[in-house]
């Protein structure tokens, strides 16, 4: 595990960087990219799920580890060769092999990406459960280790190849990538299969079913629903005469054509048993906290550089919010011993908003950029003048961009891009202090100490769902709720889009405590339902 987060932090962290320097310190690729990852996940996300259900679990440990670290290599032998080259690549075929280069970087970096997202439902979602026996207390405590971890190397694996690329250069960059992408595939393979080999249970899983015949099993069943028929359709043998005849029809069509509709039916019941899961409420409530920009991405980091935050304070910040992070993953498994489980999400769930109302404070602290006039646009001139004075006191410290060209489009969600905000915001004067630092502290201060409640809120959620889903659809849900969360992630995107501004970040500070709230009301409900319904089963 901490092989794998390791690689995938450095990973998101050197490609965002690299592909700004790419296009000359532009957000167009960068901002391609996000909506390349972010769609693909939300489209294939079942399908990925579905795939880890249908096969055993070595095959598709090895096969996903074996593509993401391949893609990634190959990736950066592209990037070497592109750093290296540029200048001559450029003038061939007019420019447009640079765009093919541009091109295959992003499609390998996509295809890592799915990988790793296959991988960590395999893992983090399926083999955690098997491996603890399926107790509850050694789950909890494995889902706390594995978050460690992660935020651990959230901070020190982007900093180590940021030193790297720093001291050296971008192709030293990658090749420091590609060199630890081969070494970690032959010892995360090894380790791999030596857990494979001595947990037994491992081995043991649901048959697959063949293609042809999973699809031709859910025809029966619609058929038979149609015909009111609320008997259980038979299971499909050669001596099934009716399904024998569906068979026959289906393997009349074009492969192709077969093979779309097994793929859409496949998206379509995945999506359906996300639905049905008893915990389907606990999970979109988790989705909801995607849509935020209250998160250690370049956007809130951004807009603090604007507000007058140098980057090595904000350095500093993200290693106080990691500590908060472990903090939370602490006070998970001690609430968790003490309370159970529903009830550390509701406690976590109010101390996550409690904290978050700090941040709404801070929008009407002194130093705050928003400018109230933006919500209402058809005010009096009078009325304007009147407001102008008190606009105009918060705008004093509100650095001028750029006809907002140098704001964030499509952040990765990686949790230390603030070394890119020396590139993203080249306009803010240094050493000019803001009028009033209140404002800021308030956000910081919000952000950080909500984290505690956040990462116990996000490990409740995930062991509901390895607690209540049954095995056999344990991929496919994870899978759509990974791409429910890439798309709740996407909104996120399209709020900066919309309000680039700092003037409007306190209008999305508002907006992001709003879906935040939602989210935490829909695990409300699942946990008044799943008390209620324990008081009747008891």
């Amino acid at each position: 595990g901490a092989l794998s987060m390791w690689g995938d932090r450095m990973w998101h962290f050197a490609i965002s960087v690299f592909l700004i320097e790419l296009y000359g310190r532009n957000l167009l690729l960068t901002a391609v990219f996000g909506l390349v990852v972010a769609g693909s996940v939300l489209m294939f996300g079942a399908l990925i799920g579905d795939w880890v259900d249908r096969n055993p679990r070595n095959k598709v440990a090895h096969a996903s580890l074996f593509v993401q670290n391949i893609s990634v290599t190959i990736c950066s032998i592209v990037l070497m060769l592109v750093f290296s080259y540029k200048q001559r690549i450029e003038q061939i075929w007019d420019g447009w092999l640079t765009v093919v280069c541009y091109t295959v970087v992003i499609v390998l970096a996509d295809v890592a990406n799915l990988a790793s997202t296959a991988l960590t439902i395999a893992i983090q979602r399926d083999w955690i459960v098997v491996i603890t026996g399926y107790n509850r207390g050694h789950l909890a405590g494995m889902n706390a280790t594995m978050r460690r971890i992660d935020q651990v190397t959230n901070i020190l694996a982007p900093l180590a190849v940021g030193q790297v690329m720093t001291l050296a250069s971008n192709v030293v960059g990658c090749g420091f990538i590609l060199g630890w992408n081969l070494v970690s595939l032959i010892v995360e393979f090894f380790f791999l299969s030596r857990v494979y080999r001595i947990v037994p249970a491992l081995s043991a899983k649901p048959p697959s079913v063949a293609v042809d015949q999973a699809y031709l099993q859910r025809i029966e069943r619609k058929r038979l629903q149609g015909e009111g028929n609320v008997a259980r359709p038979q299971a499909l043998t050669e001596g099934n005469c009716n399904s024998s005849l569906h068979l026959k029809e289906i393997t009349d069509l074009p492969l192709c054509f077969r093979r779309f509709r097994w793929l859409v039916s496949t998206c379509k019941d995945g999506w359906m048993a996300y639905y049905r899961q008893p915990v389907f409420l606990a999970g979109m409530g988790l989705a909801f906290l995607y849509t935020t920009v209250l998160g250690f991405d370049c956007i809130t980091t951004g807009y603090a550089y604007t507000q007058g935050i140098s980057g090595s304070l904000l350095s500093l910040l993200m290693g106080v919010s990691a500590i908060t992070g472990l903090m939370g993953t602490i006070m998970f498994t001690r609430l968790r011993k003490a309370y159970g489980l529903v009830n550390t999400g509701i406690i976590s769930s109010c101390l996550h908003l409690g904290c978050l109302l700090l941040c709404v404070c801070s929008v009407f602290a002194p130093g705050s950029p928003m400018d109230l006039s933006l919500l209402m646009p058809d005010i009096s001139s009078n009325s304007s003048t009147a407001l102008g004075g008190m606009t105009g006191q918060r705008q004093k410290h509100t650095y001028p961009m750029m006809g907002g060209s140098n704001q964030p489009l499509l952040p990765d969600r990686s949790s230390i891009h603030w070394t890119n905000n020396t590139v993203l915001f080249d306009n803010v004067p240094s050493g000019t202090a803001p009028e009033s630092y209140i404002s800021i502290i308030l956000l910081f201060l919000g952000v950080i100490t909500a984290r505690i409640g956040l990462w116990s809120f996000d490990l409740t959620v995930t062991q509901l769902l390895q607690e209540n889903i049954c095995e056999s659809e344990r991929g496919v849900v994870n899978g759509v709720q990974s791409s429910m969360n890439y798309l709740m992630d996407l909104l996120h995107f399209i709020m900066v889009i919309s309000a680039p501004q700092p003037q409007h970040f306190g209008i999305l500070v508002i907006i992001s405590v709003f879906f935040i709230t939602t989210g935490h009301t829909m695990y409300f409900l699942y946990a008044h339902k799943a008390k209620r319904k324990r008081r009747l089963d008891t």
